[in-house]
């Protein structure tokens, strides 16, 4: 009644079971590396907000020959968009100013783990020769945060990276 089929093709049950398991321990490897890698592409955010901070108080200092602000309107720096980080500018008497996002962004203050709103990044000030401005957030998830400072001669540092913990 049934012949058996000349040339029967097609995989055995067991050859996708081996094919799903070495696609598990790829995705297994694969993503951890990911995750790390986009924290670090997140990063890139406080590079160019520093960089953007920098350029418009050196364009401040030119106009006024002073580092010090007592707002950050007064800087002129708002970046567009959500900020994922804080971003921190020393005003007049080494008082904090921090740096909002424009309109449709929001502060990451919520996302900031264990740091209270107002902390600013150690060294953020800016006085009549000099500026250290300072960007902070946590971008893991965990209780520390990433935190860059930039200062008046463009050295970019990052002080405390939350990416290699």
């Amino acid at each position: 009644m049934f012949k058996r089929m000349k040339g029967d093709q097609g995989f055995t049950l067991i050859e996708l079971m081996i094919v799903v398991a070495i696609i598990g321990i790829l995705a297994a490897i694969a993503i951890p590396n990911f995750m790390t890698y986009q924290a670090k592409a997140r990063q890139s955010e406080a590079r160019v907000n520093l960089g953007g901070i920098f350029t418009t108080a050196t364009s401040y200092f030119a106009e006024n020959n002073t580092f010090s602000v007592p707002t950050a309107d007064t800087l002129g720096y708002k970046p567009a968009g959500t900020s994922r980080y804080d971003l921190y500018y020393g005003g007049e008497a080494s008082a904090t100013v921090l740096i909002t996002p424009s309109a449709g962004g929001s502060s990451c203050i919520t996302n900031r783990g264990t740091f209270a709103g107002g902390v600013k990044p150690a060294g953020s000030a800016a006085g009549a020769t000099g500026f250290t401005a300072g960007a902070q957030a946590n971008i893991d998830g965990d209780a520390t945060c990433d935190e860059f400072t930039i200062n008046d001669v463009r050295n970019l540092t990052n002080t405390n990276n939350d990416v290699s913990k």
